[in-house]
């Protein structure tokens, strides 16, 4: 047992939540009487096979290359071969005597229990099995999804046949509420919806015996899902991902018992949560763009289901889409990719299993669709949630400066004509969502910058969540990011995995219609250790973007201001300027303040940065500079300009001054 886990969770909670907690603690305890099997679920008379309205009709209207993508993604899965969070699994074929392979580490190629109650596996920190999230992956079942869209498609005998032996397979190694994937209800949930993607496309193709595991499958679900909801601190991305199971279950399955209800009361929940965990401006509470795509596909599966029934949901939950499509809109880039802000564990709900790094475009592309708003449509890869409602063509990149106020964030976007096109994403948003911003990371006044479509300044995205340890710590703490740390120190202080003891308060300080100051805001998160409070000023005029640092209310303080390149990027010194080049063509020149000293770390095994995730599970060598000097009430600047790029496309524009 993790007892500090279990401490830093409790001074999270309030008095409410804790008695939840107590509660709760004694309804699992009551539940190891209920580990007897599939007998408790099981029924003599088959009923109709579940589908989700308007599946199947969108999908036999999926374009060629879709039906191409699910069929290489079919024979890869029936070879044997699966791939995910940055890790290959070992070849497998699924038959009873390969279960194991349901609750094996691929990385530390060992194996979860699975015959022990759920609730009494540790996962959290420090285990010798490994990050539980490898396991959680592979039964999440989704890779029956391309199996199934290929055998509906194609006419596949084989994929069928394997759809049928997984599930079977999945049936036999995991009784209910044993073994690690009963654990957490986002996983419950992430594999109903796989389920019901089966039945609703090869439903009725499935064996008998098929059908039944199936109804078994996903009464267990709908019961343990109903039992232990997430709530208070835990209602965030897990709570949609569990209401959005039942009222699946209840849309499509009348042999669940209280189907109806089980329905309406898991509405209920979605229209609030999207109402809370989705700002009126579009951003993502959990400040994470990935996370927040996670969110609304939930929301977009079920609301087109609602639309598909005849009982569409209230309107604002579709509002609350459209904005959070907006949002993606502004941050897309013409490949289709989002800065990296927050955590990130590739988590996906209708997907073919492919690698999707524009998976929050492709999410806002298909919202853009079903709310009918042709002009937010980002560039992107169709897959298969794409074809719940097709959009229109990506519309032309927006231009100029938008703001979100209630998420916090600040976008300007320079357009192509102007050379160099960028991108620049400023953050004055909170830590996190709830009273443990379980997915935040310590990035007050931070700022991403894309150069002609190419990411240039980066935030160092996620790498490992319960296996990480010290790295999980380094990538989402202050000093991984494009902003500033005072005498070393944190500005919101890590806790646990998911957890922080102290949070930064950030503020919009000033907000000037026409100035050339895009943002000036503040932090807290300084000023009860040192007496100060960081203050930012954002500038960006003729392809210059201007930092203004400043320590305001105490003395003046040593600090560093750090800035982490994408991995691509080189740094050379030329006089008192550090120029970035891109494959030997400079992109910009810094000029940090000259009191201090500049230190560069690229791929450090100590936890001093110079590392990017590109993936999760997966960390990459990149330039990480960091200038180091005094901070007071006056300030220091630092100087980004793009002006070689823009020399090479309208000569003169360089300025001997700079």
């Amino acid at each position: 047992m993790d007892l500090g886990w279990y401490w830093n969770r409790l001074r999270s909670m309030s008095m409410p939540e804790i008695a939840h907690r107590f509660v709760e603690q004694a309804k699992k305890s009551q539940s190891r009487r209920m580990t007897e099997g599939w007998c408790r679920f099981g029924s003599d008379v088959l009923t109709a096979v579940p589908v989700l309205p308007g599946l199947a009709k969108a999908v036999d209207a999926a374009p060629a290359a879709l039906r191409e993508d699910a069929a290489r993604a079919a024979a890869d899965f029936m070879s044997g071969s699966f791939t995910a969070l940055g890790v290959t699994w070992p070849t497998f074929s699924m038959t009873d005597a390969q279960a194991s392979i349901w609750h094996l580490d691929p990385v530390t190629e060992r194996h979860w229990p699975s015959d022990r109650y759920c609730f009494d596996v540790g996962y959290r920190g420090a285990t010798e099995m490994g990050d539980v999230k490898y396991a959680w992956e592979f039964s999440r079942l989704q890779f029956l999804q391309p199996l199934a869209l290929d055998a509906r498609l194609s006419g596949n005998a084989k994929a069928l046949a394997f759809v049928e032996r997984a599930i079977a397979s999945w049936h036999a190694s995991n009784l209910p509420f044993k073994g690690i994937g009963w654990s957490s209800g986002i996983e419950l949930g992430l594999r109903v919806i796989s389920l019901l993607v089966v039945t609703s496309l090869i439903g009725d193709q499935l064996s008998i015996s098929t059908q039944q595991r199936i109804e078994e499958m996903l009464r267990s679900h709908a019961y343990w899902l109903a039992r232990y909801p997430s709530r208070f601190s835990s209602a965030n991305n897990h709570l949609i991902a569990e209401a959005a199971a039942l009222y699946l279950i209840g849309a499509t399955c009348p042999f669940v018992r209280n189907a109806e209800r089980l329905k309406m009361r898991a509405e209920a929940v979605l229209v609030r949560e999207a109402q809370l965990q989705i700002h009126a401006d579009g951003v993502a509470a959990e400040q994470s763009p990935t996370y927040g795509a996670l969110t609304s596909e939930l929301l977009l599966l079920c609301a087109f289901v609602g639309e598909h029934r005849g009982e569409p949901m209230p309107d604002i939950v579709a509002t609350r889409l459209a904005a959070f499509a907006e949002w993606i809109f502004w941050l897309a880039e013409p490949s289709g990719i989002v800065p990296a802000i927050g955590d990130d564990d590739e988590g996906r709900v209708l997907t073919l299993g492919q690698e999707e790094l524009g998976y929050a475009t492709s999410v806002a592309a298909a919202i853009a669709g079903f709310t009918g708003h042709s002009d937010r449509v980002p560039p992107h890869t169709p897959t298969l949630r794409n074809t719940l409602a097709p959009p229109a063509t990506p519309a032309p990149a927006p231009t100029g400066t938008r703001r979100f106020l209630q998420g916090g964030y600040t976008v300007h976007r320079v357009a192509a004509s102007i050379c160099p096109a960028a991108t620049l994403v400023i953050d004055h948003a909170q830590l996190g969502y709830l009273a443990i911003a379980a997915h935040g990371h310590a990035d007050a006044l931070s700022f991403t910058l894309a150069v002609d479509g190419k990411a240039l300044f980066v935030d160092p995205g996620t790498y490992l969540y319960h296996s990480g340890y010290q790295w999980r710590d380094w990538f989402r703490n202050t000093r991984a990011h494009n902003t500033v740390s005072v005498e070393g120190a944190e500005q919101s202080i890590i806790s646990g995995a998911f957890n922080w003891s102290h949070k930064a308060q950030t503020r919009l300080d000033s907000l000037e219609s026409g100035s050339e100051t895009l943002v000036l805001a503040s932090h807290d998160g300084y000023k009860g250790r040192f007496g100060v409070r960081h203050a930012r000023d954002f500038t960006f005029k003729d392809n210059e973007l201007v930092l203004h640092d400043a320590l305001l209310g105490g003395p003046d303080r040593k600090a560093e201001i750090v800035l982490q390149l994408a991995p691509d990027c080189e740094v050379t010194a030329e006089g008192d300027a550090l120029v970035v080049q891109r494959a030997s063509e400079p992109i910009a020149r810094i000029m940090f303040p000259s009191n201090g000293t500049v230190t560069q770390t690229r791929g450090e095994d100590r936890l001093e940065g110079g590392w990017v995730s590109p993936h999760f599970g997966v960390k990459v060598p990149a330039t990480r500079l960091a200038w180091h000097g005094t901070i007071g009430v006056d300030g220091v600047s630092t100087r980004i300009m793009l002006t070689d790029v823009a020399e090479a496309c309208h000569p003169g524009v360089n300025d001997a001054s700079h």
